[in-house]
């Protein structure tokens, strides 16, 4: 077959498509809709994964890359505790002091420590409101962990948490909930009815899960103050207390996750045989939790699509054996003026798949759509990933093949006699 061939069949199979599916508008719609409720279900997903992965990465590095976070106990999915010490031995680990982490920052492989309680509280100005938004206590230097930037006022210095002053930075969400198109700057907030003066706010793009032990995603009202403060003021409890560590750019990260391995150990009086109190965790193995928690999306995404795409292919045998029957005396002309059993076979595939990627594109449309208003109107960061456009056009079309494959045989083996003779 020459290309002219090839491109004449494809052309022709496209144009009968649209003429079955002007004529048969009830079968072709449930045949679209099948495929387009599982393409917009694997993209509307797809967009939501991706954009949360972008985020979750994005929230890692910012505290860079051979950084690596201490906490009481072990941060794992496949963790079951019914309360023993058999299957939660962590229970009885000691909290992260800030003794500890004053002596890891003394460490020569350490470039900073910053300690951190997360949790939340209520929020007021004038008549205005939030309950339980997210309130991250931070010692001084806490940007270089958490990332994003001071957009309008400054950040507390490391006087200011050692004093515990009553100083907040607030996010612009919460700026935007409790101020409106007021300045925030040198207002005062109650949290939880203590009054905290606003010297700061900040902006942090695209963040979903914010710092790894954050208690708020970074699109959510969200405030930061001293560590001090929180534990002066709001009663903030050490035991909740954990340490992200930023080594020296010279220093590989193991070498410094060892040496703070020791630190600890020595400092708590382990012996060789005694397994660790804490916890020391990566962004590599926060990342690994993280992929595991959101497996469960993919594995949805894959039934719901398929369940979707079954439907659809389904229909696509349904109106294409439909169409064989009503085309049989066609088939019969054409087989009669030389057309191949590969010819006929080819247009009957290429009838099918167009069926499918017409779905796929209403499905992919629907898809963006709603990716692009969760992205604007929840905290997750959805985007569409260029691959899943890739994939669901290229699934689409399969599914027009593999499940166009029995009504395009049958035509092709049509006898062109008896073709010929079928009323």
């Amino acid at each position: 077959m020459g290309f002219s061939s090839w491109l004449f069949n494809i052309t022709e199979g496209i144009g009968i498509a649209f003429s079955a599916i002007r004529e048969n508008k009830v079968r072709a719609a449930l045949t679209i809709l099948g495929v387009a409720v599982g393409v917009f279900v694997v993209v509307t997903l797809a967009a939501a994964v991706h954009g949360i992965n972008e985020s979750v990465a994005h929230d890692l590095e910012s505290a860079g890359p051979t950084s690596f976070y201490v906490y009481r106990r072990p941060v794992s999915l496949a963790q079951i505790c019914d309360g023993t010490d058999e299957t939660c031995p962590w229970r009885r680990n000691p909290p992260i002091t800030l003794t500890e982490a004053n002596k890891i920052s003394n460490l020569p492989e350490i470039q900073a420590v910053t300690s951190h309680i997360g949790a939340s509280a209520n929020f007021k100005y004038k008549d205005k409101e939030l309950d339980n938004a997210g309130l991250d206590a931070f010692s001084s230097g806490w940007l270089d962990v958490d990332g994003g930037d001071i957009v309008q006022g400054r950040d507390f210095t490391y006087a200011e948490n050692t004093t515990g002053a009553r100083i907040v930075v607030i996010n612009d969400k919460m700026a935007e909930r409790l101020f409106k198109d007021s300045d925030p700057l040198d207002k005062y907030v109650e949290i939880n009815g203590v009054p905290f003066k606003v010297i700061g706010i900040h902006h942090n793009v695209g963040s979903f899960l914010g710092k790894p032990s954050s208690s708020s995603a970074g699109n959510d009202p969200k405030a930061m103050i001293p560590l001090e403060a929180g534990r002066r003021q709001l009663g903030f409890v050490l035991r909740r207390l954990d340490l992200t560590v930023k080594p020296h750019t010279w220093v590989p990260r193991d070498q410094a996750i060892d040496a703070v391995t020791a630190l600890l150990r020595g400092q708590r009086g382990l012996k060789p045989s005694t397994p660790d109190n804490f916890a020391i965790l990566t962004s590599d193995g926060l990342m690994a939790i993280y992929n595991g928690f959101f497996g469960v999306f993919f594995i949805i995404m894959i039934a719901l699509s398929a369940v979707g795409l079954m439907v659809g292919g389904v229909g696509v045998i349904a109106i294409m054996m439909i169409s064989v029957t009503e085309r049989t005396r066609e088939i019969g002309v054409r087989k009669a003026l030389g057309a191949t059993r590969k010819t006929i076979l080819w247009q009957f595939l290429v009838e099918a798949a167009t069926l499918t990627c017409i779905g796929a594109m209403i499905g992919l449309i629907c898809g963006s759509g709603v990716a692009f208003l969760v992205n604007k109107f929840t905290p997750v960061p959805a985007s569409t990933p260029p691959m899943a456009i890739v994939a669901a056009l290229g699934v689409s079309a399969v599914t027009g093949i593999v499940f166009g494959m029995l009504p395009a045989a049958r035509a092709s083996r049509l006898d062109p006699v008896e073709a010929l003779r079928y009323e």
